[in-house]
């Protein structure tokens, strides 16, 4: 049983995320967190927040207790999304464009033990 949450609109650039993205795909949800908790980048504390999302999203799916089993972040990527462009004045009456980018990260969370049982029957 898989459960997803979606972070939209993220005020970050999808190549800043996509480094902090990258360290916890593959990895069991505790180990996920306390990378996120630890890494310095603000990526981390956005990721943290989703992964608890995607968590709670799969106990509400379930009805099980998510410290009984096995969960680990199954997809993570993260994508481009809307950028806002903005003008700033510059020298000799030009204008420099700025893109503020923003980004949509997508988290799937898998119970292992589901798996392991589904391939053996």
């Amino acid at each position: 049983m898989e459960a997803v949450a979606r972070l939209k609109g993220c005020p970050m650039s999808a190549r800043k995320m996509r480094l902090v993205v990258d360290t916890i795909r593959g990895k069991q949800v505790s180990e996920a967190l306390n990378i996120l908790r630890f890494t310095q980048k603000e990526a981390g504390a956005w990721l943290e927040k989703l992964l608890l999302s995607a968590v709670s999203n799969w106990q509400g799916k379930t009805g099980l207790e998510p410290t009984d089993h096995e969960l680990y972040v199954k997809t993570a990527f993260s994508d481009a999304g809307t950028m806002l462009k903005r003008f700033q004045p510059a020298p000799q009456g030009r204008a420099h464009r700025i893109r503020k980018r923003t980004n949509h990260v997508t988290l799937i969370v898998e119970n292992k033990k589901a798996i392991e049982t589904a391939h053996t029957a």
